[in-house]
């Protein structure tokens, strides 16, 4: 406890430091979160794509053998 009486400005300086503390805090969690998220589907596609990779078929290769061409291709203006 101390004897010296407190000031108006120096109360007013602690009670906005917390403020500013926890504005800083909620924005360094919302971006350590986003960028977690943002890893985790980048790995995910990763890993999916590399499994289907190692599990196509002959078919796979001759998926669109069967297509007929558009109705557009070789016509003339």
């Amino acid at each position: 406890m101390s004897t010296e009486p407190e000031t108006p400005a120096a109360a007013e300086g602690t009670a906005e430091e917390p403020k500013e503390s926890n504005a800083l805090k909620v924005i360094g969690w919302l971006s350590v979160g986003i960028t977690v998220a943002a890893l985790g589907i980048y790995v995910g596609r990763e890993i999916r794509s590399r499994y289907k990779f190692k599990r196509r078929t002959p078919y796979d290769f001759y998926a669109h053998a069967g297509e007929k061409q558009t109705g557009e291709f070789g016509l003339g203006v």
